[in-house]
Parts: structure tokens; sequence; C-alpha cells
């Protein structure tokens, strides 16, 4: 199996690897958890009982894709279809409006690591208060309109561009989330430092992005490659990683003294691995920009009519939420040493990780690998609807591991497995 820096980045690799690891778990051969499979049929059943409280009553074809869109929409408030409206009266064309959609969905998801739990964001004008990624992404709506993310100060056309991005300070990035000594967000400084890369990214692909460095403008990339209103999401997905790898910090995982973004070492995988492999061990994830990706895809659908070859490409995003719902189930858990590890490091009985520890890394490869079964088993379990990998993410996974969460530890609704990260990441 090819193990080149194109084949760490692409999505096939994801899967693969991930699949490599699943199948070390069923052998009883992961390094720092115990798998159970019997675990899985709970798992199963808990998150297409979810499913079907949600979107039954014949309207498990309505769940949306997985994306940022909802997210915005938080509290049943519809931002994003209020704003297209304002657009139109205001005299956009849908090419223009998808644009201002992709502008501010590229910041939005960029920006949405973990807030940390004690987070929370007071909606201007409403009052209403959002945590984690609602907050989030309502936050950076805010910060959209007001064009903190644009050198331009014409609120009356928000946008994003590379000048504005690159100038984005810290501080401007903690008021607009309002991240004060008392509501302290995770990663501020690290979560604007990424928001000037991409500035910087941008700026330097005006083939795709203009010479503004707008992210919006590859609406018009994607049209000038479809046919027949049909775009390829491998090429698609080729074009943002082209973009994104430059922006994420140095000091990550290298193949060919190239960086590979979100691709870890592995210990699982490197057991696994052909000795002569130098890259064998290195399991991709991709997370920032699969959920990026995901988001993306919905306003050239629904805005634009486009639809997406080889969707079905993405996979499930290795982040908290997924992975503890496996855990919460007890389809997997720590082994005692792992498990005592962590204890030591966070002084609670949750255990805590850095974001590159082997158990962390071996945990987001045992998510895609899961997630994957667990598609599988909900369409058995649901045998008149083709649900896709994003809707079962939307409505079932990680969804199910939010409201776990809640259950079994309401005061912080925290994974069960704490990760340390610097905002850039999960």
């Amino acid at each position: 199996m090819s193990s080149s820096r194109e084949y760490i980045l692409s999505l096939r690799a994801v899967r693969e690897r991930a699949t490599i690891v699943g199948n070390a778990a069923k052998a009883g051969n992961l390094t720092h958890f115990d798998y159970h499979e019997q675990k899985m049929e709970d798992v199963a059943d808990f998150v297409t009982t979810i499913i079907n409280r949600d979107y039954g009553g014949g309207r498990i074809s309505t769940i949306p894709p997985h994306g940022r869109w909802q997210h915005i929409e938080a509290g049943g408030v519809p931002r994003v279809k209020d704003l297209l409206e304002t657009w139109r009266k205001a005299g956009c064309d849908d090419k223009e409006i998808c644009r201002r959609v992709i502008d501010l969905f590229f910041v939005s998801v960029l920006v949405d690591a973990g807030a940390g739990d004690t987070w929370r964001y007071t909606e201007p004008h409403t009052e209403k208060v959002y945590e984690r990624s609602e907050g989030i992404a309502i936050a950076s709506l805010h910060m959209f309109l007001s064009n903190d993310f644009s050198m331009s100060k014409d609120t009356s056309v928000p946008r994003v561009d590379a000048s504005g991005l690159q100038s984005l300070t810290a501080e401007t990035l903690a008021e607009g989330f309002q991240s004060t000594e008392h509501n302290a967000m995770v990663g501020v400084p690290s979560r604007a430092a990424l928001l000037r890369s991409l500035g910087q990214s941008l700026g330097a692909q005006q083939d795709v992005f203009g010479p503004d460095g707008r992210p919006g403008n590859v609406v018009d990339h994607v049209l000038r490659h479809a046919r027949d209103d049909k775009a390829d999401l491998h090429d698609f997905w080729d074009t943002l990683q082209h973009l994104l790898i430059p922006i994420w910090p140095k000091d990550r995982t290298q193949v060919a003294r190239q960086p590979v973004g979100d691709a870890w070492p592995l210990s699982t995988l490197e057991r696994q691995a052909d000795p002569q492999d130098t890259n064998g061990s290195i399991q991709p994830f991709h997370k920032l920009s699969q959920w990026l990706t995901y988001s993306l895809l919905v306003p050239f659908e629904r805005i634009l009519g486009v639809q997406w070859l080889n969707a079905d490409s993405l996979t499930a995003l290795a982040e908290y939420r997924n992975g503890g719902l496996f855990v919460d189930l007890g389809a997997l858990t720590l082994k005692p040493e792992a498990l005592e590890r962590g204890r030591k490091a966070s002084g609670h009985d949750l255990p805590l990780f850095d974001a590159n520890d082997d158990v962390i890394v071996e945990w987001r490869a045992m998510t895609i690998a899961l997630c994957d079964m667990v598609h599988e088993k909900v369409l058995k379990r649901i045998p008149d609807e083709l649900l896709t990998i994003a809707q079962v993410l939307e409505a079932g996974t990680w969804k199910s591991g939010r409201e776990l969460a809640a259950q079994k530890r309401p005061e912080t609704k925290s994974s069960p497995t704490l990760i340390k990260s610097d905002g850039t990441l999960f």
C-alpha cells in the first residue's frame, strides 16, 4: 500500500488506515484500549433510537447532512435563512449569496475546535446563551457580519478576505468571542494564528481565490470545473487540502519533509506496517478539513443545485463527541495502565492526554472505524432509508455522544476522555 505524502493527504488513507486499526481491535491487538464488540449492538440501538426520536414518523429523509448551517441556526433561529432572504432583497444573485455563505463557513469551521467546558457566548440583542460548537458558530456569525475578517468595513457587504485575516489579532478574536479571564475560551491565540495563516495561504492562491484571497471565490472555481451541475468531491478535496495544509501548526507530522496536517504516528499501525515503510505508521484524520468540506457542500447544494460525486468518500469526524459515544456505552475501555496514566495527569477520575498522545490517536482511529460499523448497523435498523454517513453523523453519532456526555457529566458535559488541545485540532 502506498505511503506517499499524496496518499496520507487523501480521504482514502483516512478510512483505509482506520480500518486496519479496527481489524486490530477485533483481534485484541490495540495498544491502549480493549474493544468489546458485543457492545456495538447497544451503540447501534442507542443511535437508532435518537434518530427515530427526532426524525421518526416519515421524516428520516429530511435529516440534513452534518454541517455548519445547523449550528449557526442553533436554538431554532433561522439565522442563515434570514440572511439569504436579506441578501436576495438587496439584489444579490445566487452565486454571490453562495460566496458569502462560503466565506462565513470557512472561518466559522476553522475556529470550531473545542471551546472548553466553561466558556459561554451570549448573543447580542437576544441575551440567549450558547456554548461549545453552537456558541462558536453564532459568535463567528456576528463577527462576520461586522466584517471582522475583512479589510472592508462596509458591513452592508459582509465578506472574508486574505488581508483581513492576516491582520486579525488575538484581542479582536477574544472580544468577538466574549473570552475573558472569567469566561475563557481555550486557545484563542492559536485560533487567531490559524486564521492569519489561512489569510496567507488564500493570498498565495489567487488562481482559485482571486486577487483578494476571498474563500467564497472557490464557488467560481468549482462551477468552472463542474459538468451538468455535478462536481467531483475528490477534486474539491484536493483544492481544499492545497489551501489548508500550509496553515496548520508547524510542529506536526511531516512526510518527505513536508507537513501532512492532522495525521499522526500510531503504534497500532506501526506493528501492522512493513518495516521498510517509513510512513506506514501514520494515521491521517484531517478532521477540521473534513468538517469544513461537509459544511461547504451544503450551500453548493441548497443555493446553486450542485450535486456532489463521491461525497461518500468523506469519513466520520475523529473528535470527542463521536469518540465519546463508544467509551460511554462501553464499546471501548482504556487498558489499566493508560487509564492510570491519564488519571494521574488530570488529578481526577477522567483521564487526560495530550492531543497527539498515542492513546488519543488510537481512540480517534477507532472512532472512524466504529462509526462506519454503526452506519451499517443503523441502515439495517432503518431499512427503508438510505441514510448517508453525513446524516448519521448529524442525527445519530454526534448527537448521541453529546447527549450521553450531558447525562453522565451534567456539570461539564465533557468527553469521557479529556484532551489537552491548543484550539486548532478538536
